[in-house]
């Protein structure tokens, strides 16, 4: 009989879910959890990655909840790749959709198995055939329809499959036979970074393998601490946590990377490390026209990712930070002539006088696309024509040389001035200039 290891022991699955902006991946949760996060949410979009635990006939399931809309595509790549498994949401009624594609590509991408859950199945006229067609058309084949994808309808109002879709992933867990080394090092992964004003730096973690708890030395590639605080995810004070189990660590020195391993415990070192691909916060603009400078502060590090990747192209960033925005990040501005984009963190009102004193153009809001929507409006100003006159031409008389066009017309707006450069357009077509 073949002897076991004793340090090896079963854990539960890790569940990432993903999907289109609005086919209720949060309401979903919400339904597990009994809460209502989705009510919380600026512009009804998730704007963080979140996780949570839940039980569901005695076992524990975590599950990472990933923004749907297209700008967060770097944050639901590193969720997947955190999971065991996925839950791809699709609104019944609506089938698949641009992300719904984009997250079976990541889901490929990172080999990660999944299983569709069709939301809003009480709506009145659902036609699900439509939706499993919409699969088929994308390679994703359905059990019952040649396939081995696992799918369950559910509702997030009445509560119906909501059982019978834990009870699929419960299943898979069972046959994957997910297991975790229970007496090494501390080892799991990094799922967001915030910065308060009063705690510091709080982190949002996943443990794989062995036992988090206070006390304990901690490890990333770009920072190091000690496990001051360490609570659930429910924010109460934990004593350990357990392989699969999210949680909150204070204690890091300098925030670490959003996405990257950590390992913890007395013997804890950058080197038990291994190489798994991190996602750091940057910015590479063009180098072939000169852009807007911009200082830019967001309430965490992964939204920070966001806000970078969404500028990339349009400003260059001097400055990138999350937390509350401080003297400095005015300052910042104020010597590089920057902007002051600020996504949902905190702005005190002396700073914000200081702001306004010293002339600062900032955009602030809790929406990150009425935020770039703010700068895109402004940048366009920057970029429009600039002209001393415009003349509509009412009539041509003829040619002087044979290079030269005498016209008469209005002008409709500025001042015409003798010897100042013309363009020439018809229906926002350039002809020439003179």
């Amino acid at each position: 009989m073949k002897a076991t290891n004793p340090t090896i022991e079963r854990r539960s699955p890790v569940v990432v879910v993903l999907g289109h902006v609005d086919h209720g991946k949060t309401s979903l949760l919400d339904w597990m959890r009994h809460t209502k996060v989705v009510a919380r949410e600026s512009g009804g979009i998730t704007q963080a990655v979140g996780a949570y635990e839940v039980v569901h006939s005695g076992e524990r399931i975590t599950f990472i909840d990933t923004p749907g809309h297209e700008a967060f595509r770097a944050m639901r790549r590193r969720g997947a790749s955190i999971a065991d498994v996925a839950v791809l949401v699709i609104a019944a009624d609506e089938g698949v959709k641009p992300q719904t594609e984009e997250s079976i590509a990541i889901l490929r991408e990172t080999k990660t198995p999944f299983i569709i859950a069709f939301t809003k199945a009480d709506k009145p006229g659902v036609n699900l055939d439509k939706a499993k067609n919409d699969l088929l058309s994308h390679e994703v084949f359905l059990e019952g329809y040649g396939g081995d994808v696992s799918y369950q309808s559910v509702s997030s109002v009445t509560g119906e499959g909501m059982n019978e879709l834990l009870d699929l992933i419960l299943l898979f867990a069972s046959v994957s036979d997910l297991s975790c080394d229970v007496r090494g090092c501390a080892r799991g992964y990094i799922v967001e970074v915030k910065k308060d004003s009063r705690r510091g730096t709080v982190v949002t973690v996943v443990l794989r393998d062995g036992r988090l708890a206070p006390g304990m030395p901690i490890v990333t590639r770009s920072t190091s601490g000690r496990v001051r605080i360490l609570e659930d995810c429910s924010g109460r004070a934990a004593e350990s946590l357990l392989p699969s189990s999210p949680g909150l660590v204070i204690g890091f020195e300098a925030l670490p990377t959003v996405g990257e391993p950590f390992v913890a415990g007395e013997s804890a070192s950058i080197d038990l490390l291994t190489t798994e691909e991190q996602v750091p916060v940057s910015v590479a603009p063009p180098a072939d026209r000169e852009l807007a400078t911009a200082v830019i502060k967001a309430d965490s590090v992964g939204s920070l990712e966001v806000l970078a990747d969404l500028l990339a192209g349009k400003v260059r960033v001097i400055a990138a930070s999350a937390g509350e925005v401080t003297d400095g990040d005015v300052s910042a501005a104020i010597s590089s002539h920057a902007l002051l984009i600020i996504f949902r963190t905190k702005f005190q009102k002396n700073v914000e006088q200081f702001a306004k004193n010293q002339n600062v153009l900032v955009f602030s809001s809790e929406v990150i696309y009425e935020l770039l929507e703010f700068v895109e409006k402004h940048l366009e100003s920057l970029v429009a024509p600039r002209f001393g006159a415009r003349l509509t031409v009412l009539a041509i008389f003829g040619s002087k040389g044979r290079e030269e066009q005498v016209v008469g017309g209005r002008v409709t707006e500025g001042v015409l001035r003798l010897g100042k450069r013309v363009e020439i357009s018809r229906r926002g077509i350039s002809l020439g200039d003179g």
